[in-house]
């Protein structure tokens, strides 16, 4: 298995429970997590700001659970086979199937000029995927897309040079996989947003409780989730993703209680869930020598596979080895 994260700073408590929480709970050797701080170039960046953002979402990663000594986190510029591999898919890949992604649509939108490195993107995702022979590739919605266009490169190039790479499938986490933003609630979580929806996994334990009571919810006072409450629906999802409760249970428990009430629970949940996530953050960041040798060691894990994967990509291809 495969997973990546983009170092763009302040993860939100989405992240942590659309994904993270997973990736540290079903941990195993053969399991690679990348900081893809290839892709992130895609968009204008400060370079000293890309640096001091990878080494924190690698504290935050390891904060949620990731451990050194059961699966590997590395950097994906560190690993140096993740650019081949993309160049030789690029040699597979159409340029039709790239001007279909939605993403790249999305992204592209209104601008006067967009890099060809935004463009690619997708191929480069898949060389990330197809170079550690990922079985499933855990996405969100917005990304089954991509691993779709993942599995079309894949079959090409095994149909053209020899069965090489292997095919991914996406799979979909359930409890927790898609918390809306808190204040324009039919938006998934997202810091692009504005911080007032977002709850950031460094936000204080009095501006994460600030975050809930504002809240968007409704004129009702009625907690239950429907398709005309979906404020209250949302801090009913948040809820039940760090309770482990149904939502069911959880309506039953909050029949009669008031929006505000309510709301007091959720932010308490909430903190009791990310509190030591935020302590062990804070002590990983005061030592990041050893950060930055689990991250090391890591990169030589994650290359030891990449480089037999090259070598067969180069054998097929024809390249001198």
């Amino acid at each position: 298995m495969l997973s990546g994260v983009q170092p763009t700073g302040d993860p939100h408590i989405g992240n942590y429970l659309g994904a993270w929480i997973r990736w540290a709970r079903e941990q195993q050797p053969e399991h690679f997590f990348c900081i893809v701080d290839l892709h992130a170039i895609t968009m204008p960046h400060d370079p000293e700001q890309l640096r001091d953002r990878t080494v924190d979402v690698a504290c935050w990663l390891y904060a949620c659970g990731l451990d050194p000594a059961l699966s590997a986190l590395f950097v994906q510029s560190q690993v140096r086979e993740h650019a081949e591999l993309a160049w030789v898919l690029n040699c597979v890949a159409t340029m039709g199937e790239l001007h279909r992604m939605t993403q790249f649509k999305e992204k592209s939108q209104g601008r006067e000029s967009v890099s060809v490195g935004l463009f690619d993107y997708p191929v480069l995702q898949a060389a990330d995927i197809l170079l550690y022979h990922a079985e499933e590739v855990p996405v969100g919605a917005d990304q089954q897309q991509h691993v779709e266009l993942t599995r079309d490169i894949a079959q090409r190039f095994n149909s053209r040079y020899g069965e090489t790479l292997t095919l991914p499938k996406a799979t979909f986490p359930t409890a927790g996989a898609r918390i809306m933003d808190l204040q324009l609630v039919d938006k998934k979580m997202s810091k692009s947003l504005g911080t007032a929806g977002a709850i950031l996994l460094g936000d204080t334990e009095a501006q994460t409780r600030k975050k809930i009571m504002r809240a968007v919810t409704d004129s009702g006072s009625e907690v239950r989730a429907a398709p005309d409450k979906p404020g209250i629906t949302n801090l009913l999802d948040l809820m039940a993703a760090v309770t482990g409760a149904s939502t069911q249970d959880l309506e039953d428990h909050f029949s009669g209680t008031r929006y505000g009430d309510f709301k007091a629970e959720v932010a308490e949940a909430v903190n009791g869930v990310v509190r030591p996530v935020r302590d062990r953050h804070a002590e990983l960041a005061s030592d990041l020598g050893a950060v930055h040798e689990s991250l090391a060691k890591g990169a030589d894990r994650a290359r030891e596979v990449a480089a037999g994967t090259m070598t067969a990509v180069r054998e097929r291809v024809g390249f001198l080895t």
